[in-house]
């Protein structure tokens, strides 16, 4: 009697597979017998996990009460044992045939899980797209895209190469640049048009042992008043009905081409814009020109560097990063001595790039034999406005080709507040 009791309860513990998981299998092998005709891929695949870890449950139960039995009796019952081995196999099944779901899913366009929300993403499954669509995509769409980290011609349905049967769903864009100017810039939010801030010019510290009953000498402090105004940088793109009922392709005008162009012209501005009209005055500009605080003979790209981060040490500000071009990072890295061992790089080790303890940016937006080090952190940016997309259907002749506009935009301000930071020169290796 206790050994039916015992095999009963292994049987109950371990779960042995359903007729709904059965079904499951067929469906999987053949398509036929579908579990349900409601639930997704998703919900199968949620199912079958919460089937293993039940069945996973009632295998580690019954090992602990078989051993529980073999230590009172001296040996398993082999009725408890295939039972064992049934549930075992029957677990690895399962397992299998999660394996199958997730690959099935994974194979559909655009199922990445529960991953975070692409800008591309943010756009076609927000309500306000999905009603706009619907309703005819009549008037405008405005959508604030959520921070995480291009062409500008018409693009049609054709062109997506996203809504074809049969080919290969991925769009095969053209390489992109890595930006990190942004990245080294202290960056904060504003909600105003422009920022004022007070900038000291003259420190004159007379400050001094003074006599008793003597005058006391005056010390002179002087601040101006600066203003950063906020600019707006901004594209267009041209789309057609089609693409734009084609979510993937939208999904993929966002994210490729639309916030990187944004990017692009970014980073041009945060380096070099000169201040003139609607630009703004980027870090180079501001910066302070290079003149070596001592002699060094024949100094190389790297002595270079380090009298850099020396002109702004003695000017008391503390440095925090150098911008170079790749051309000249890699000229540093291959410079070898004279037994022709490399100097500063070990081509057997991997290791990010790094100068006197500063981290080096490497981008093509820095013009070759050109350098900017110094305190980046001590620069301010200030985002008014994250990147927005607006599309919008009464444009110019747009009603009459069905057509549609796409807008891209962000506004920004750059205060560079201490521009005694930041040192701008060249190494001289370009005549």
């Amino acid at each position: 009697m206790k050994k039916q009791l015992f095999v009963g309860a292994a049987r109950g513990a371990l779960g042995i597979m359903t007729a709904n998981e059965r079904r499951l299998g067929r469906y999987l092998r053949d398509g036929s017998g579908h579990p349900s005709n409601t639930k997704s891929a998703e919900q199968l695949a949620d199912d079958l996990r919460k089937s293993i870890d039940e069945k996973q449950e009632g295998i580690k139960k019954v090992a602990d009460d078989a051993l529980t039995e073999a230590k009172r009796t001296g040996k398993l019952a082999e009725e408890t044992k295939a039972t064992a081995d049934k549930s075992l196999l029957e677990l690895n099944t399962l397992k299998e045939q999660l394996s199958q779901i997730e690959q099935k899913m994974a194979r559909r366009p655009g199922a990445d899980g529960e991953q975070v929300k692409s800008y591309g993403e943010q756009v076609v499954e927000s309500d306000r797209y999905k009603s706009y669509v619907g309703s005819g995509a009549h008037g405008n769409l405005r959508i604030e895209l959520k921070a995480t980290e291009m062409d500008v011609k018409a693009i049609t349905a054709a062109q997506a190469g996203t809504a074809w049967s049969g080919r290969d769903n991925d769009v095969v864009s053209l390489p992109q640049r890595r930006l990190t100017v942004r990245n080294l810039l202290n960056v904060v939010r504003t909600s105003s048009g422009s920022v004022d801030y007070a900038r000291q010019t003259t420190r004159t510290n007379n400050a001094a042992v003074v006599a008793e009953g003597a005058t006391k000498p005056t010390s002179a402090y002087v601040w101006e008043q600066v203003n950063a105004p906020v600019r707006v940088i901004a594209h267009l793109a041209k789309l057609t009905r089609q693409a734009l009922d084609d979510a993937v392709q939208l999904q993929g005008e966002v994210e490729s081409e639309m916030r990187y162009g944004l990017g692009l012209a970014e980073e041009a501005e945060l380096l070099s814009g000169d201040g003139t009209g609607q630009h703004l005055t980027g870090l180079i500009p501001a910066a302070t020109a290079y003149l070596a605080p001592i002699v060094v003979a024949d100094a190389t790209r790297i002595d270079t560097l380090r009298l850099a981060l020396l002109q702004a040490e003695l000017a008391l500000y503390p440095s925090d990063g150098i911008v170079l071009n790749p051309a000249d990072w890699a000229g540093i890295e291959l410079q070898k001595d004279g037994q022709g061992r490399y100097v500063w790089a070990d081509p057997l080790q991997l290791g990010g790039p790094r100068m006197w303890g500063k981290p080096v940016v490497a981008t093509p937006a820095m013009t070759i034999d050109k350098f900017l080090a110094g305190g980046f952190k001590l620069q301010t940016l200030y985002d008014r406005m994250a990147p927005e997309v607006v599309i919008a259907s009464e444009n110019a002749d747009d009603f009459e080709k069905n057509l549609y506009t796409m807008r891209c935009e962000e506004r920004l301000a750059l205060a560079n507040k201490r521009p005694g930071a930041l040192i701008y020169g060249d190494f001289g290796e370009v005549a």
